[in-house]
C-alpha cells in the first residue's frame, strides 16, 4: 500500500513538472496560537470590529479555504510534524523543555525531531530550492544538526524555544548565572540584534530582504514562523491604541497582535508581487494549534469547543488556507472540507517539486516513515475527495508527563478516549468581564475506555456525544479499535532530562545566548 502511494505521488509529480516550466516558489506561514475566531473570514456571520485581518481575509478569498485542516494541540509537535512529514505520534509528542538530552540515544535522545529524519527543506534543497527559515523553530537545537542550517535551510534567523520576550528576546534563567537570550542568526547568536526592535518587525524585515535578494531563476522555499500570537502578549503601542475600545486588556492585546501580523502578511505578499514571483508562488497559511483559552492566552475559538492543549476541535482544527498564483483560477474562492493534516504538506511539496518523499535515511535508522499524503489534487480542485482516510490524535505530553487521552478522526466521525481538558465553549467575545484574563476554571471530560463519539460535520461544536446511541455502536467500535492500534504503535523514545550543559554552554560559549551544546 505504501509503495503504491509513493508511485502515485511520483506520477503526480511528473504530471506537474510536465505542465509547469519550473517548480513553484513555496511560502509557508505557520501562525502561533491563532484562535479560530481570531480571523475575519471565520467571523463573516458575526462580524466584529475587534477582528481586523483584511490581508488574511483577502488572501483566503482569492485562494482555497481549508475547512478541515488539523494540527496538534501544542507548538513543538506541530512544528516537528510539518518539517518531518510525520504525524506527531511518529516524530515528537513532547512539548516540554528544549534542553532535554539522553546521551544513550544519539538519534532520538533530544527534544524535537530525531537526527536521522530528513526534513522538508533537505528534500527541496536537493532539487535546487533556495531554503530559508525565519522566526520560531521549536524543533530541537541540542546539536548543530538539529538547528535549521543542519536541517537543510540555507539561512535562518529566529529563536529555538517555545517563546521569548518580544523586545529583549530573553527566555529562561540559569541558576547562579542569570537570564538567557534566544535569538540566532545562521551560525551563531545574533548578539548585535538583541533588543534592537520589536522582534516580529525584525522577522518581517528579514523576510522582505530574503524575497528582494532572491534569484528568481531558482525556486524559493520560505518557512516563516511568526512569534505572534504566542505569549507574552506584547505589541507596539501604536497598535494597542487602535483597540482602546476593548475593555479586556488580554483580549485587546491579542487582537492588536493579530492585526500587526496581518499587516506583516500584507507587506510580504506585496514584496512577492513586486519581485514578480507571486504568480508562480504557493502560499500556505496555517495555525500551529488552536488558540489558548487559559489565563493570559487571549485567544478565542468560538464556536468550537476547547482550545490549545486540548484534543477538542478548538485545539486541533486550525485556521488554514492556500493562496498565490499557483492556485488554479477555477479553485479560487472555494472551500475544501476534505481531511488534511499538517504533516501532509511534506508529501505535497515533494510532489510539486518532483522529488521522492520517501525518507531513506530514517528507514536505515529504524525510524517511522513519512505519514503525509499529497493533497494538491484535492486543494487545486482536481479531486473532490481527500487521499487521507483518518487522523490519529495523539495525547498531550510535556516533559514525559502524559496530560490527556487520545483519539481519531475518520470521515465525519471523531472519537476521544480518556480524559480531556478544556471541555467547554466560549462566546463571541472572549476573554471578557466574567473571565478577565481567560478562565482558569474549565471543566474536563473523561471519555473513558468506551470513548466519546461525535459527528464533527453535523455537530462541529461537539455538543452531542453519540457513544450511547446503539445505532452508532459499529462506528464507535471501529474508531476505538483504530485509535487503539495507532496508540500502541506510537514512537516513544526516551528523550532524557534537562541537560545542565545547555546553560553552561550558553554562558561560556555564546555570551548568555541559547545555542547547541552537544557534539561541539
Amino acid at each position: 500500500m505504501r509503495r503504491l502511494a509513493v508511485l502515485l505521488a511520483l506520477a503526480t509529480a511528473v504530471l506537474l513538472r510536465t505542465t509547469t516550466a519550473k517548480p513553484p516558489h513555496i511560502v509557508f506561514l505557520l501562525v502561533d496560537d491563532w484562535g479560530w475566531a481570531n480571523v475575519g473570514y471565520h467571523r463573516r456571520d458575526e462580524p466584529t470590529p475587534e477582528v481586523v485581518t483584511p490581508n488574511f481575509d483577502r488572501l483566503c478569498s482569492n485562494g482555497v479555504e481549508l475547512d478541515q485542516h488539523y494540527v496538534h494541540a501544542m507548538c513543538s509537535p506541530s512544528r516537528s510534524t510539518l518539517l518531518s512529514g510525520r504525524l506527531p505520534s511518529n516524530v515528537n509528542l513532547d512539548n516540554g523543555s528544549g534542553t532535554l538530552h539522553n546521551a544513550g540515544d544519539p538519534v532520538s535522545g533530544y527534544a524535537g525531531i530525531p537526527v536521522n529524519m530528513t526534513v522538508i527543506a533537505e528534500k527541496l534543497k536537493s532539487v535546487g530550492y533556495a531554503t530559508h527559515h525565519v522566526g520560531k523553530w521549536d524543533a530541537g537545537f541540542a546539536t548543530h544538526v538539529h538547528t535549521p542550517l543542519g536541517r537543510g535551510f540555507d539561512t535562518t534567523f529566529g529563536y529555538f524555544h517555545h517563546q521569548n520576550d518580544y523586545f529583549t528576546e530573553t527566555v529562561g534563567h540559569c541558576t547562579g548565572r542569570g537570564n538567557v537570550t534566544d535569538l540566532w542568526l545562521n551560525t551563531g547568536p545574533a548578539i548585535h540584534l538583541k533588543g534592537n526592535d520589536y522582534e516580529e518587525n525584525m522577522f518581517k524585515e528579514h523576510v522582505l530582504d530574503i524575497i528582494q535578494n532572491h534569484d528568481a531563476t531558482a525556486p524559493l522555499f520560505l518557512y516563516y514562523a511568526p512569534h505572534i500570537a504566542h505569549q507574552p502578549l506584547q505589541v507596539p503601542t501604536e497598535y494597542l491604541t487602535r483597540f482602546d475600545f476593548i475593555d479586556d486588556e488580554t483580549r485587546r492585546r491579542y487582537h492588536a497582535m493579530v492585526t500587526y501580523l496581518d499587516d506583516v502578511v500584507g507587506n510580504v505578499t506585496a514584496a512577492l508581487e513586486s519581485k514578480g514571483i507571486w504568480n508562480d508562488t504557493l502560499l500556505v497559511v496555517s495555525a500551529d494549534n488552536g488558540g489558548p483559552v487559559y489565563p493570559g492566552g487571549g485567544a478565542n475559538n468560538y464556536p468550537l469547543r476547547g482550545g490549545k492543549l486540548s484534543n477538542w476541535q478548538g485545539g486541533i482544527r486550525g485556521n488554514a488556507f492556500v493562496s498565490g498564483g499557483l492556485v488554479p483560477e477555477s479553485a479560487r474562492g472555494t472551500k475544501v472540507d476534505g481531511l488534511i493534516h499538517l504533516c501532509d504538506w511534506y508529501a505535497t511539496f515533494c510532489a510539486l517539486a518532483g522529488v521522492d518523499p520517501v525518507d531513506e535515511q530514517a528507514s536505515v535508522a529504524g525510524l517511522p516513515p513519512v505519514d503525509g499524503v499529497n493533497v494538491w489534487p484535492l486543494v487545486s480542485g482536481q479531486n473532490a475527495t481527500s487521499p487521507r482516510e483518518d487522523i490519529f490524535i495523539g495525547p498531550m505530553v510535556i516533559d514525559r508527563i502524559v496530560l490527556s487521552g487520545y483519539g481519531l478522526i475518520r470521515g465525519e466521525y471523531k472519537i476521544l478516549l480518556g480524559f480531556h481538558i478544556y471541555a467547554s465553549w466560549t462566546g463571541p467575545k472572549y476573554p471578557n468581564v466574567t473571565a478577565p484574563t481567560g478562565s482558569d476554571d474549565w471543566p474536563g471530560e473523561d471519555c473513558g475506555k468506551t470513548g466519546c463519539l461525535y459527528n464533527i460535520i453535523k455537530d462541529p461544536e461537539e455538543r452531542v456525544d453519540l457513544a450511547g446511541n446503539s445505532s452508532m455502536s459499529s462506528i464507535l467500535d471501529e474508531l476505538r479499535a483504530r485509535a487503539t492500534a495507532y496508540h500502541e504503535k506510537m514512537f516513544r523514545p526516551h528523550r532524557g532530562f534537562v541537560d545542565p550543559k545547555a546553560c553552561q554552554t550558553a554562558f561560556e560559549k555564546y555570551d548568555a545566548f541559547w545555542g547547541p551544546w552537544v557534539e561541539l
